[in-house]
């Protein structure tokens, strides 16, 4: 996936640890404080910044992918190469966040919204990606004493 290279995938896995055990994206966005505040009262309702609650290490590196979309849509020979070899499934989900991404961050910046508000938004529907992957893996024990080995559902 675009913006997740080494480092952004071992701090979110290592931050969260597994990510299935969140039943929504939406939950793991709320945990992530990646969702905007809300103060209401009575038929007044205002939407504020993030909530920044949660674990700051991984927004701090889901924000830092999430730059990399500035960029219009494709697959790099570096991108094609961290793909050999994952199932066709991983790469389709992978694709088409790369496209949706792309798409609204354009659509975003065009709009006039600030930069940062626009890589947050991006950041939010990223782990909602990442989260949908996560889903497409399954843990099975290699050895119960040492580890457990990811492979595709």
């Amino acid at each position: 996936m675009r913006g997740v290279r080494l480092l952004v995938a071992a701090g979110v896995v290592a931050e969260l640890g597994d990510l299935t055990r969140f039943d929504h994206p939406r939950k793991l966005m709320s945990y992530l404080g990646l969702v905007p505040s809300e103060h209401s009262s009575g038929g007044k309702r205002h939407i504020g910044a993030i909530t920044k609650c949660g674990n700051g290490r991984a927004r701090r590196l889901l924000v830092e992918g999430a730059h990399s979309y500035r960029h219009a849509a494709n697959i790099s020979t570096e991108l094609q190469k961290r793909q050999e070899g994952l199932p066709k499934q991983i790469v389709d989900i992978a694709w088409k966040a790369q496209l949706r991404l792309c798409k609204r961050y354009k659509k975003l910046i065009n709009k006039g919204k600030h930069y940062n508000l626009v890589v947050t938004a991006i950041a939010r529907e990223m782990i909602a990606y990442i989260w949908a992957i996560a889903k497409e893996v399954v843990l099975i024990p290699i050895n119960p004493r040492l580890r457990l080995a990811r492979v595709p559902a």
